[in-house]
């Protein structure tokens, strides 16, 4: 008796982490596509920002979020000491580079320059803070 409420149990559990990891990869999606959104708007309104089209706004939300992952930790522990000493703004340093990066690594996306790239970076986390807010989950208690 016993045995079977555990393993009635134990297969709620499985159907929890399924859903569950069905509704992260949900929210990995809409996150690309918002931030691909935002790409969009902010090459639309900032001169020196290009992208050719939709898909190449989708490639660089992948390629971003890839960047941000793999090679931004990387720098930041390469560059600490001159982190450190600036309070944390070479961290802006950081972020240029990254989009300058994606804008290497992507043909249909170009930025013109260090200031450019510096400003659309801020831009962007401006943005994606904003967008990003719709999918945080409420707590109610």
């Amino acid at each position: 008796m016993k045995l079977s409420v555990f393993y009635h149990n134990y297969q709620i559990g499985i159907v929890k982490f399924k859903s569950h990891i069905k509704l992260l990869d949900m929210k990995l999606i809409l996150k690309i596509l918002l931030t691909a959104i935002a790409v969009v708007v902010i090459a639309e309104f900032l001169p020196g920002v290009g992208i050719a089209n939709y898909t190449s706004a989708i490639i660089v939300a992948i390629v971003l979020g890839l960047l941000r992952v793999t090679v931004k930790p990387l720098l930041i522990f390469f560059t600490l000491p001159i982190t450190i000493i600036t309070l944390g703004l070479f961290l802006l340093v950081i972020n240029a580079f990254i989009i300058m990066l994606a804008d290497y690594f992507v043909d249909g996306f170009s930025v013109s320059g260090f200031w450019v790239a510096l400003l659309f970076s801020l831009l962007l986390s401006l943005f994606q803070s904003f967008l990003y807010s719709f999918l945080n989950e409420k707590n109610e208690k």
